[in-house]
């Protein structure tokens, strides 16, 4: 066949590359139990209220959705103490990733971002012709300095992931509060705060508050991690309400199932549910650190229900590894730190199995 011409700015994409599914690795490796440590999802499920609601609406599937969510942008509005015309619902903050890029990213724009952070910005950014400027991290720590000291006339957009994936590291209070002040008002700065739920840390920003006297101040979450809604596919922007109708122009009319519409509003009334996550993460979180110190290696300080481990050999040896054991995790490799691995927070059983793993993978590449 001859080959169809294409967008140039697509030819050199990669193809996004999520954590092996279970069921392959059961298939490739003949292994009946696999414990996935790769996507940082919640190990411990989502809300009762969520099941619930969520057969009750099953009855409703022959009927398309509300295209704008307004249920669930009302019950978010309360809940968050913004107004109602300052929220819009994505396919996962992913979509509403991309429809930033897609409203306001023209071909030569310029967008600014961390070196090592979530690939999907980069990939949004190149699709619509626009320039990615990566600036390296600082021990696993956005550089804000340098992020400013990149701002051009092409500058159109900023994001910064907070806490970061993949290092699960937070900027502190006053430097990101200090940097939306110095970021001209013509760029927007989105703040992907995917993570938030699980920060136990005091020094961390509360974005919202900002967003009245900041209007280029974009702030994500999603319902994927804490609340367990990962399959459904739904998250929510905060912003001023004119970057909302900009959205809205290039949003597909049904981006949301009335499933994942139904689950979210119920999760937020479980505030129970999410406290036990946190909690439980933040535990999972300190044996994780405390027992890879005691192997020798260090772990970026994280915020998020994940670590990123340094390593002292590739982290693709590490992760095939473990794989053949029947832990899926993160080779640092495609994250772009090649020496280090990522690895989600799981229960305590499924962390104590994959500590018991890591020893023995780092056992089995020393003798190899």
């Amino acid at each position: 066949m001859e080959k169809i011409p294409t967008r140039k700015q697509i030819e050199s994409l990669n193809v996004y590359v999520p954590g092996k599914p279970i069921e392959e690795v059961k298939r490739e490796f003949g292994l009946e139990k696999i414990i996935k440590l790769a996507s940082n999802e919640n190990p411990f499920g989502f809300s009762a209220l969520a099941k619930e609601t969520m057969l009750r609406e099953m009855l409703q599937t022959n009927s398309y959705p509300e295209g704008t969510a307004p249920l669930l942008t009302e019950k978010l509005a309360h809940y968050l103490h913004v107004p109602q015309d300052s929220l819009i619902v994505g396919n996962g903050s992913d979509e509403l990733i991309r429809l930033l890029t897609r409203r306001y990213i023209r071909p030569g724009d310029e967008v600014i971002m961390a070196d090592v952070t979530f690939p999907r910005y980069k990939t949004n950014v190149q699709i619509e012709g626009g320039k990615s400027v990566h600036i390296p991290l600082i021990d696993g720590v956005h550089d804000l300095t340098g992020m400013l000291a990149a701002i051009t006339e092409q500058t159109r957009m900023i994001f910064v992931c907070n806490p970061n994936n993949p290092t699960g590291t937070i900027v502190g209070k006053k430097a990101l509060a200090a940097f939306i002040e110095k970021v001209p008002s013509h760029i927007l700065l989105i703040v992907d705060e995917a993570y938030y739920e699980y920060v136990t840390d005091e020094d961390y920003l509360e974005t919202l508050p900002l967003l009245l006297s900041h209007p280029n101040l974009i702030v994500l979450r999603t319902f994927s991690k804490i609340y367990g809604l990962a399959a459904l596919r739904i998250g929510y922007g905060v912003m001023h309400p004119s970057i909302v109708k900009e959205l809205m122009k290039v949003k597909e009319p049904f981006n949301t199932n009335r499933l994942a519409q139904s689950a979210a509003i119920a999760s937020l009334d479980d505030s129970q549910f999410v406290e036990d996550c946190k909690q439980k993460n933040a535990e999972g979180r300190r044996y994780l650190e405390e027992e890879v110190a005691k192997l020798g290696f260090s772990i970026y300080p994280s915020q998020g229900n994940f670590v990123m481990i340094l390593l002292d050999r590739p982290g693709d040896e590490v992760f095939a590894s473990l794989l053949k054991q029947g832990i899926i995790v993160r080779s640092g490799g495609l994250l772009g730190y090649p020496q280090t691995i990522r690895v989600s927070i799981g229960t305590p059983e499924e962390n104590q199995a994959f500590i018991e793993a890591f020893k023995e993978a780092l056992v089995s590449e020393d003798e190899g």
